[in-house]
């Protein structure tokens, strides 16, 4: 599939190709850096089975002879990854509320999907579960800094014991983390040791932990999904695909000393196998009166969940909103009087992930399914408000990240690209009044990233963050 953008006859100076290597497809968008304009994008199906650069290969040929740009044009060149199920982690811990959250929000931030969590000892049927998700890395943390020992020695014990092939990255209790990184040593595992993703009950610091994540990434990912054939024609590192979605999230709220971003934003990205939300956003109590409980949060993050893609679970999202809701979904979305049978259709969709909508039903039907994820992911990663009864009187207590007052919601992904009312999908992820406790955004700008260019503008702003922001903003489609 080829699209040319803003396509002119003239001479190109400096162009850059930015390139994804997706589950499905291998995408590839080419930018004049001079004009700062998009001349053209292509892309092919990914062809990881084989050789990943034979798809690659073909994108290219099909966007060189679309924009008819020279070699000696290309100044810069690249790319990243979700190819073969993307950067999968499981996160193992001690406290669920505490360590093991801390660790999801590090493997999150750095672009991983994390495929499995597990807090206090794990057992042989935890471990059989892990061998099983085939991971590419194994995440284990537990314990403050000083603080409990014995259940982060004891998890090493049974991943020593393990069929588990992939890199342990080890970011627990500091004071036995040598001790950890030994027994998984001696036991021929693959250890990367590095700081306290939880050093105190009041301090995360996932930084170390991202930076690791990143070095196995392109120590050993990149070689095991067949990357490495393509490594050497790009300028910098791949990176997960969804770090660059990321990276393009807080550039275009924050912006540069040079260029204004618009402001805090959330971010709503549906696909066929996840939905993923990232916020920008200032941390704030709901009001000065709101107390505020749990781990402190990030102002920069990111949620995904694997139980919300539009294709591989068309079922599960039907199983959590039912047939009514999704058929008055795309009743107010203006479709058509008879709508499309929900259930039949996520059947179809059950069988056949790969299948395009054929009718304007069917369309509908597809935004009704994203708007009810979009609805459900938002929920997710905002956060909550409960009411508390005490000798005071009572208390409004925030758990999570406020999103209330939010300034812009942004849509991205092939359903804000290809359908036919994407907007009614952002509407979803808005504050209601029938879940007043959900700290969604109350009345924010929203835009779609109609031109599909997130990630790509993600990873030209690994050198050029002011050109990237001022592509981005050009090609926001405001909805309402």
């Amino acid at each position: 599939m080829i699209q040319a953008i803003e396509h002119e006859e003239v001479e190109f100076v400096k162009i850059y190709l930015l390139v994804d290597f997706g589950s499905t497809y291998t995408k590839v968008t080419a930018v004049d850096l001079d004009r700062e304009v998009v001349i053209g994008r292509a892309q092919s199906p990914t062809t990881v089975g084989t050789d990943i650069t034979v798809g690659l290969d073909k994108a290219l040929a099909e966007l060189g002879s679309s924009c008819e740009f020279d070699e000696n044009d290309i100044c810069g060149r690249y790319a990243s990854s979700s190819a073969a199920g993307g950067l999968k982690m499981a996160a193992i811990g001690l406290v669920p509320d505490l360590t093991l959250s801390a660790a999801r929000r590090a493997a999150l931030g750095a672009g991983a999907k994390v495929v499995g969590a597990y807090g206090y000892e794990i057992d042989d049927a935890t471990v059989r579960e892990i061998e099983e998700k085939d991971c590419d890395i194994v995440m284990l943390c537990g314990g403050t800094d000083g603080g409990n020992k014995n259940v982060i020695l004891h998890n090493a014990g049974m991943l020593a014991k393990s069929r588990i092939g992939c890199p342990v990255l080890v970011c627990g209790n500091r004071s036995v983390s040598g001790q950890v990184g030994e027994t998984l040593s001696q036991a021929g595992k693959k250890v990367y040791v590095t700081g306290n993703v939880l050093p105190s009950i009041t301090e995360v610091d996932i930084e170390p932990a991202q930076n690791r994540i990143r070095e196995i990434f392109i120590e050993h990912i990149i070689k095991a999904k067949g990357l490495d054939k393509a490594r050497d024609r790009f300028d910098k590192d791949v990176v997960p695909t969804p770090k660059a979605s990321l990276i393009a999230a807080e550039l275009l709220a924050d912006g540069t000393k040079n260029e204004d971003g618009i402001g805090s934003l959330l971010v709503v990205e549906v696909g066929g196998a996840t939905t993923n939300i990232h916020s920008v956003a200032d941390i704030a109590p709901f009001t000065y009166e709101t107390v505020v409980r749990g781990l402190p949060e990030s102002r920069v993050s990111r949620t995904v969940e694997g139980d919300l893609g539009i294709r591989y679970n068309a079922r599960t999202i039907f199983g959590l909103v039912g047939a009514e809701q999704l058929e008055l979904i795309a009743s107010q979305a203006g479709g058509p009087q008879a709508p499309c049978d929900p259930d039949a259709y996520t059947r179809r969709l059950d069988a056949a992930a790969e299948y395009i909508p054929q009718t304007l039903q069917e369309g509908f039907m597809d935004i009704a399914l994203a708007a009810a994820a979009a609805g459900i992911a938002a929920q997710r990663h905002a956060g909550t408000l409960k009411t508390e009864f005490t000798a005071m009187g009572e208390v409004n207590i925030q758990y999570g990240k406020n999103l209330y007052n939010i300034k812009n919601i942004l849509g991205t992904g092939g359903i804000f690209k290809y359908g036919v009312k994407p907007e009614v999908v952002l509407a979803t992820a808005l504050f209601s009044e029938q879940t007043p406790w959900s700290l969604k955004p109350r009345a924010p700008k929203a835009y779609l990233d109609a031109d599909y260019l997130f990630y790509a503008m993600g990873l030209l702003s690994q050198e050029h963050p002011d050109a990237a922001l001022r592509i981005m903003k050009k090609h926001l489609k405001p909805v309402f």
